[in-house]
């Protein structure tokens, strides 16, 4: 399992590429300013990283990045969950145009960035060359030994926020009791004048529709009776005509055929008054004069108006009013009950102190083994005697991310006693210190392939074919791709890419292939001799290939 494929289009001052890997060690080389590092940041963004449009060759309208990897059987069910087809292999695609715009596929399938971080950490594990610089960075230090650990300062972060919540909930009550005593008095006499109307939602409406019926019920009944009169009371009324005109036609009807559809007409006509007319004897019937309903809905009305004006409300606000003084009655009286707050702010600390003790624990775990391991890894790479301790130190304040401080601190040679790095470590310790680190984590990695981007700065001499031998050796068990500037470590690879430059029109290209034989001990021998090569430096090459 391991990166096959890397097919680069129109990517930085590349025009074209397209890079097949091998298992085992490999090497990036090139002269400074070829562009070693272009194939790790392109790997990068089919990966998931930040774009911008800056990484579209000059004159291009988009870059295409594609790498192709043996897929992990242990990707297969998350990619079934993302609906993505699970074949043998896995390739990654990325675009991106000049605006900055970018898109992504997985397996020829479209996908979003977020996915393609979340294959990331499953597939390749890159170690960059300014590594050392994170020793001596408290969180960087904190967070390499969490990872080594297995920790999840997840809960625990949640934990923390939850009781931070919780306590300033607690601090703004006891600051603010007499305001929230005053506000809940305040809210209790409004509601107790509004449960005097007890408005309904709707209501208002409902009010003033049933006012305007009672003021107005003698002309609604004498409209009714006119109406009645009309229709089948007086002595020319509708019925009597309706149905005089239908039985003049009937008369006739069977010598006029005509006739049929108007006495059908007619016929409708008449049942229709007939059925208004028995709908306003019902109306006559349950409607009269009721001046004691009518002053008490004057009563009511003119209570809702004087609410609605002295809370300075519209009078259909009040029933929506009403309910929100009540739920906020509920919440300040909450915020009043200290001792309930005190509780819960109780319960959520000790959540939170149980998260931290379960990372302490891990940390307090984890810590010696990798000060061992580190500290056999230096003695291979030029630190004969020196001692790697992670160093746990209890905070004054547990915060988010545990309780204690993580400190790396070392020992130059024997007898020393170790310090924090970044007060006794030079900048080749740091370095060296930062690769023995890199190679003790990445062992218990499950990425298959790892990319070490330059670690090696600062390095030389016999330490520098020891890192080779390091990462060939770790080459047997995973992929691994080092970007490096040491012939030694060079001569190590299974695998050796060359990285070149050169001028095209008004345009530099950058290209890499792959290299053996006589062309690798060229680039070994420039290597050794910074840039010239000669008979020396090209037997001192062979020599190397051969060892």
């Amino acid at each position: 399992m391991s990166l096959r494929r890397i097919v680069l289009r129109d990517f930085v001052i590349v025009q074209s590429l397209e890079v097949e890997l091998g298992s085992g060690f490999g090497v990036l080389t090139g002269e400074t300013g070829a562009g070693k590092s272009i194939l790790i940041d392109a790997l990068q963004l089919a990966l998931g990283a930040r774009s911008d449009s800056g990484v579209v060759r000059e004159g291009a309208a988009r870059c295409d990045i594609a790498a192709e990897f043996d897929a992990p059987a242990s990707l297969g069910p998350w990619l079934e969950e993302q609906g993505f087809p699970s074949e043998e292999g896995l390739l990654l695609r990325r675009t991106v145009d000049t605006e900055g715009r970018s898109r992504a596929w997985i397996n020829g399938i479209a996908a979003t960035v977020a996915q393609l971080k979340a294959l990331a950490d499953g597939l390749v594990d890159i170690h960059g060359q300014h590594a050392w610089q994170s020793l001596t960075r408290a969180d960087a230090v904190r967070d390499l030994l969490d990872a080594y650990a297995g920790v999840d300062t997840g809960p625990a972060t949640r934990a923390w926020t939850a009781w931070r919540q919780q306590r300033k909930a607690l601090d703004a009550a006891t600051e603010k009791q007499n305001t929230l005593q005053q506000e809940s008095e305040r809210l209790s006499w409004q509601i107790a004048e509004l449960d005097k109307l007890a408005p309904q939602a709707g209501e208002w409406e409902d009010l003033n529709a049933q006012h305007s019926r009672l003021a107005n019920a003698q002309g609604l009944l004498q409209a009714a009776q006119t109406a009645l009169n009309a229709l089948d009371e007086d002595e020319a009324n509708a019925a009597t005509l309706l149905h005089r005109a239908a039985a003049a036609l009937q008369a006739q009807a069977h010598i006029e055929p005509q006739f049929a559809s108007a006495i059908e007409a007619l016929e409708a006509a008449l049942a229709q008054v007939q059925d208004t007319v028995h709908s306003l004897h019902q109306y006559s019937r349950h409607t009269e004069q009721d001046p004691s309903s009518l002053e008490a809905l004057d009563q009511r009305l003119s209570l809702w108006m004087s609410l609605a004006r002295r809370y300075r409300r519209t009078p259909e606000d009040l029933a929506e009013v009403h309910a929100q003084w009540k739920t906020e009655l509920a919440q300040v009286d909450a915020a009043l009950d200290l001792e309930a707050l005190q509780r819960a702010e109780r319960a959520a600390w000790k959540i939170f102190t149980s998260a931290l003790q379960v990372i302490t624990k891990e940390r307090q775990k984890a810590a010696p083994k990798l000060s061992k391991a580190v500290t056999a890894s230096m003695q291979t790479l030029g630190m004969q005697g020196g001692v790697f301790e992670v160093a746990l130190l209890p905070l004054d304040e547990p915060q988010a991310h545990g309780a204690e401080q993580v400190e790396f601190r070392v020992a130059g040679h024997a007898g020393a006693t170790p310090k924090p790095v970044g007060k006794v470590a030079s900048g080749g310790e740091l370095s060296r210190i930062a690769l023995a680190i890199s190679v003790v984590t990445s062992r218990l990695g499950q990425a298959p392939t790892l990319i070490f981007d330059e670690v090696d700065s600062g390095i030389g001499g016999a330490v520098a074919h020891t890192v080779g031998q390091l990462l060939r050796q770790l080459g047997k068990d995973r992929q691994v791709l080092a970007v490096t500037h040491l012939p030694q470590v060079a001569a190590c690879a299974d695998q050796h890419l060359l990285v070149s430059k050169q001028a095209v029109g008004r345009q530099t290209q950058s290209t890499v292939q792959p290299i053996a034989t006589e062309a690798r001990v060229r680039e070994l021998a420039r290597m050794l001799g910074g840039g010239e090569q000669s008979e020396i430096s090209l037997a001192h090459a062979r020599e190397m290939l051969a060892a």
